[in-house]
């Protein structure tokens, strides 16, 4: 029997210092901001004047389109960083940012971050090795938008949910139970087809609600991803 994991909101008791580590070289042009559930960090179309680096909480990167239309990008934990077009020469947000619980930030002016990486190698390593990380998930995720279908696409979600709980040997690192609704907007579809597919994985053993969303993992990689 596969041990079950959960998909829930479950803060540690002691923040993750490493980010703060990272950035610890940084003196002037850094900030720690501490945001509440809900609120918005940066707006699409807003000035892209700093980067944020996670030290505790989760956002939710989204973009809108002209016709209204909300697609999630990634939802980010621990560790994770956003707003970094502002490094590229990207003279607007080309999305937003909103915390999805209370979320404390780091900070960091487009000119301090800049000036650090050119001073200090060992960050600038460990920056770029995220930024392809996070390219590779990017072009994983255009891969599965173009062939597969939604079913497997709302699998491999909740998989990527599930493992941020892990990220970086936080196993104690959760994430909100995600509405109906912003399944549909990560996966591409809409919320009755999420609906649909949540009560059929339910029914197969997939996944159960106990309060809160529990992820048999191994089945579901086996049954949805390799079928």
């Amino acid at each position: 029997m596969s041990k079950l994991k959960k998909i829930a909101v479950r803060r540690s008791k002691t923040a993750d210092r490493a980010v703060a580590a990272l950035l610890k070289g940084i003196d002037a042009g850094k900030s720690m901001l501490t945001v509440k559930e809900g609120s918005r960090i940066f707006s699409q179309g807003g000035p892209t004047d700093a980067i944020y680096f996670i030290e505790d909480g989760k956002v939710k990167v989204s973009v809108v389109s002209t016709g209204g239309k909300e697609a999630v990008l990634v939802i980010l934990g621990r560790q994770g960083f956003f707003g970094e077009g502002c490094l590229v020469g990207q003279p607007l947000r080309i999305s937003s940012a909103t915390a999805l619980e209370a979320t404390i930030l780091f900070r960091v002016e487009k000119r301090a971050m800049l000036r650090a990486l050119a001073s200090q190698p060992k960050l600038s390593e460990r920056f770029i090795a995220s930024l392809l990380v996070r390219n590779i998930h990017l072009e994983e995720d255009l891969c599965d938008h173009l062939f597969n279908h939604s079913e497997k696409r709302l699998a491999r979600v909740l998989l990527k949910l599930d493992r941020l709980r892990h990220h970086h040997g936080l196993p104690d690192a959760g994430i909100p139970l995600l509405s109906h609704e912003t399944l549909a907007e990560m996966v591409g579809t809409t919320r009755s087809r999420i609906t649909f597919f949540m009560n059929k994985f339910r029914a197969m053993g997939l996944i159960e609600y106990n309060g809160d969303l529990v992820v048999r993992t191994e089945l579901l990689t086996d049954i949805v991803l390799h079928d």
